[in-house]
Protein backbone atom coordinates (compact mmCIF):
# COMPACT_ATOMS: atom_id res chain seq x y z
CA UNK A 1 0.00 0.00 0.00
CA UNK A 2 1.12 3.54 -0.85
CA UNK A 3 1.72 6.09 1.65
CA UNK A 4 -0.49 9.13 1.33
CA UNK A 5 2.62 11.89 1.24
CA UNK A 6 -0.10 15.10 0.55
CA UNK A 7 0.36 16.44 4.10
CA UNK A 8 4.01 16.58 4.10
CA UNK A 9 4.37 17.60 0.37
CA UNK A 10 2.28 20.45 1.36
CA UNK A 11 3.71 21.38 4.07
CA UNK A 12 6.80 21.65 2.20
CA UNK A 13 5.44 24.22 0.00
CA UNK A 14 3.82 25.86 2.02
CA UNK A 15 7.28 26.79 3.91
CA UNK A 16 9.18 27.54 0.24
CA UNK A 17 5.96 29.85 -0.49
CA UNK A 18 6.43 31.23 2.94
CA UNK A 19 10.21 31.90 1.81
CA UNK A 20 9.58 33.31 -1.82
CA UNK A 21 9.09 36.61 -2.59
CA UNK A 22 6.25 36.65 -5.31
CA UNK A 23 3.98 34.01 -6.27
CA UNK A 24 5.03 30.61 -7.20
CA UNK A 25 3.82 28.63 -10.11
CA UNK A 26 2.15 25.42 -10.26
CA UNK A 27 4.78 24.46 -12.97
CA UNK A 28 7.13 26.08 -10.00
CA UNK A 29 5.70 23.77 -7.42
CA UNK A 30 5.67 20.67 -9.59
CA UNK A 31 9.05 20.76 -10.69
CA UNK A 32 9.84 21.27 -6.53
CA UNK A 33 7.78 17.98 -5.83
CA UNK A 34 8.89 15.74 -9.16
CA UNK A 35 5.03 16.02 -9.93
CA UNK A 36 2.73 17.06 -13.01
CA UNK A 37 1.20 20.65 -12.68
CA UNK A 38 -2.23 19.60 -12.99
CA UNK A 39 -1.79 17.50 -9.44
CA UNK A 40 -0.16 20.78 -7.75
CA UNK A 41 -3.60 22.48 -8.77
CA UNK A 42 -5.86 20.30 -7.83
CA UNK A 43 -4.68 19.67 -4.15
CA UNK A 44 -3.64 23.12 -3.40
CA UNK A 45 -7.38 24.06 -4.45
CA UNK A 46 -7.91 22.65 -0.99
CA UNK A 47 -5.47 24.96 0.51
CA UNK A 48 -7.04 27.98 -1.55
CA UNK A 49 -10.68 26.62 -0.24
CA UNK A 50 -9.40 26.84 3.41
CA UNK A 51 -8.25 30.26 2.93
CA UNK A 52 -4.28 29.51 3.17
CA UNK A 53 -3.50 29.96 -0.31
CA UNK A 54 -4.24 32.30 -2.87
CA UNK A 55 -3.89 31.80 -6.02
CA UNK A 56 -3.89 34.54 -9.32
CA UNK A 57 -4.08 33.83 -13.08
CA UNK A 58 -1.85 35.23 -16.02
CA UNK A 59 1.43 36.59 -15.96
CA UNK A 60 3.29 37.12 -12.93
CA UNK A 61 0.49 35.05 -11.25
CA UNK A 62 0.80 32.02 -9.27
CA UNK A 63 0.15 30.73 -5.81
CA UNK A 64 1.09 32.70 -2.64
CA UNK A 65 0.57 32.38 1.01
CA UNK A 66 -2.93 33.86 2.29
CA UNK A 67 -2.84 33.27 5.62
CA UNK A 68 -1.14 33.58 9.47
CA UNK A 69 1.20 30.97 9.29
CA UNK A 70 1.04 31.06 13.41
CA UNK A 71 -2.80 30.28 13.03
CA UNK A 72 -2.70 27.47 10.83
CA UNK A 73 -1.55 24.02 11.93
CA UNK A 74 -0.40 20.73 10.70
CA UNK A 75 -3.95 19.65 11.43
CA UNK A 76 -5.62 22.45 9.76
CA UNK A 77 -3.21 21.49 6.05
CA UNK A 78 -3.97 17.90 6.88
CA UNK A 79 -7.69 18.48 6.60
CA UNK A 80 -7.53 21.23 4.14
CA UNK A 81 -6.06 18.87 1.52
CA UNK A 82 -8.05 16.30 1.73
CA UNK A 83 -6.01 13.93 3.55
CA UNK A 84 -7.23 10.48 4.36
CA UNK A 85 -8.21 9.23 7.80
CA UNK A 86 -5.67 9.14 9.89
CA UNK A 87 -5.54 5.53 10.31
CA UNK A 88 -7.01 2.63 7.29
CA UNK A 89 -6.63 -0.07 9.69
CA UNK A 90 -10.07 -0.75 10.70
CA UNK A 91 -12.42 -3.28 12.49
CA UNK A 92 -13.94 -6.52 10.55
CA UNK A 93 -17.91 -6.38 10.83
CA UNK A 94 -19.14 -9.51 8.65
CA UNK A 95 -20.13 -11.34 12.12
CA UNK A 96 -21.47 -8.99 14.76
CA UNK A 97 -23.19 -11.28 16.91
CA UNK A 98 -19.87 -13.41 16.78
CA UNK A 99 -17.98 -13.08 20.71
CA UNK A 100 -14.65 -13.28 19.35
CA UNK A 101 -14.82 -10.51 16.74
CA UNK A 102 -16.29 -8.68 19.32
CA UNK A 103 -13.32 -8.92 21.52
CA UNK A 104 -10.77 -8.21 18.85
CA UNK A 105 -12.89 -5.08 17.53
CA UNK A 106 -12.97 -3.29 21.25
CA UNK A 107 -9.10 -4.06 21.07
CA UNK A 108 -8.20 -2.82 17.83
CA UNK A 109 -10.90 0.15 18.48
CA UNK A 110 -9.87 1.76 21.73
CA UNK A 111 -6.09 1.49 20.18
CA UNK A 112 -6.80 3.08 16.98
CA UNK A 113 -8.80 5.86 18.31
CA UNK A 114 -6.20 6.50 21.43
CA UNK A 115 -3.67 6.40 18.78
CA UNK A 116 -5.65 8.92 16.59
CA UNK A 117 -6.48 11.48 19.03
CA UNK A 118 -2.33 11.26 20.29
CA UNK A 119 -1.73 11.80 16.40
CA UNK A 120 -4.20 14.72 15.79
CA UNK A 121 -3.26 16.24 18.93
CA UNK A 122 0.26 16.89 18.02
CA UNK A 123 -0.42 17.38 15.06
CA UNK A 124 -3.17 20.24 15.59
CA UNK A 125 -0.16 21.71 18.46
CA UNK A 126 2.57 22.50 15.40
CA UNK A 127 1.85 25.54 13.34
CA UNK A 128 3.36 26.38 10.00
CA UNK A 129 5.39 29.38 11.74
CA UNK A 130 7.03 27.23 14.41
CA UNK A 131 7.51 24.84 11.23
CA UNK A 132 9.15 27.49 9.46
CA UNK A 133 11.32 28.43 12.76
CA UNK A 134 12.57 24.76 12.88
CA UNK A 135 13.53 24.93 9.29
CA UNK A 136 15.33 28.21 9.70
CA UNK A 137 17.11 27.52 12.96
CA UNK A 138 18.57 24.50 10.87
CA UNK A 139 19.52 26.34 8.11
CA UNK A 140 21.19 28.70 10.68
CA UNK A 141 23.22 25.35 12.14
CA UNK A 142 24.42 24.40 8.65
CA UNK A 143 26.22 27.67 7.80
CA UNK A 144 27.96 27.88 10.88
Amino acid sequence: MRNDSRLSRMLHVLLHMARHDGPMTSEAIAAMLGTNAVLVRRTMAGLRDAGYVRSDKGHGGGWTIACDLHRVTLLDVHRAVGGPRIFAIGNENSNPGCAVEQVVNEAVGDALRDAEALLVERLGAVSLAQLGCAFEARCSATLQ
